[in-house]
């Protein structure tokens, strides 16, 4: 099995230009599966790591309601956002400046074939990442993602997540909130759960700003220690 992982930063990247990259990554992957089966081959899979900022942008799953778009599209274009129906579960997000958004494009059968632990994985993660900022996380029940104060009247999404997977590959990811203009989510019913509301991690900590890089790094050290990955950073585009 080939747990090494190719990390790239991308910086701020337009999203429909990002996920066709990925999906140029994720059929890679696929046909080379394809490709061992057939010719009874084991050529190694490769496992990818993209972190990525969008510009404004909402994005609605397979399974959303366009009903939770709460805005028009001459609204979306004076706000500079853009929206595309995708192919990941969930229903909608949004992505913007300030808001780092991972996307692991990884053959699970490297790792382990389980759906439900790989985003409990990825839950994970961002839980042990926050905590290093004093900051307690957790899942919330028949929710995707993680949440803050769980149960009570002030429950508070931080992280966004949606993947799609196909012969054990996944694509799209999570979408953590660091710096985030929090008004922009007031333009849809995030995830299409009503009466619960967004935040961010400055917001929590009280600061202007934080630090996007070190939060990043701390993201790709749990993710190492869950997955037992090897980390190959590619340099940045």
């Amino acid at each position: 099995m080939n747990k090494k992982v190719h990390v790239q930063d991308l910086g701020l990247k337009d999203y429909k230009e990002t996920w066709d990259y990925q999906e140029q990554l994720f059929k890679n992957t696929l046909d080379l599966k394809i490709r061992n089966r057939r010719e009874d081959l084991s050529l190694e899979t490769p496992n990818h790591f993209l972190f990525v900022e969008h510009p404004h942008v909402y994005t609605l799953g397979k399974s959303g309601d366009i009903s939770n778009l709460l805005v028009d599209e001459k609204v979306l274009v004076a706000k500079e956002a853009t929206f595309y129906k995708i192919n990941r579960g969930g229903d909608i997000t949004y992505h913007g400046p300030g808001q780092i958004v991972g996307y692991p494009i990884l053959d699970l059968d490297n790792f382990f074939t389980d759906i439900h632990k790989y985003l409990r994985f990825l839950e994970e993660m961002v839980i042990l990442t926050l905590a290093e900022y004093g900051i307690k996380s957790e899942r919330s029940p028949g929710e995707t993602g993680v949440w803050l104060d769980v149960g009570t009247p002030f429950a508070r999404k931080i992280c966004a997540m949606g993947v799609r997977a196909s012969r054990w590959v996944t694509m799209h990811g999570f979408a953590l909130n660091v710096n985030a203009d929090l008004g922009y989510f007031d333009l849809m019913i995030p995830c299409g759960i009503k009466g619960k509301a967004v935040t961010s991690l400055n917001v929590e900590l009280g600061k202007k700003e934080v630090d996007m890089d070190e939060v990043k790094q701390k993201l790709l050290k749990h993710f190492q220690v869950l997955f037992e990955a090897e980390i190959n950073k590619k340099p940045e585009v």
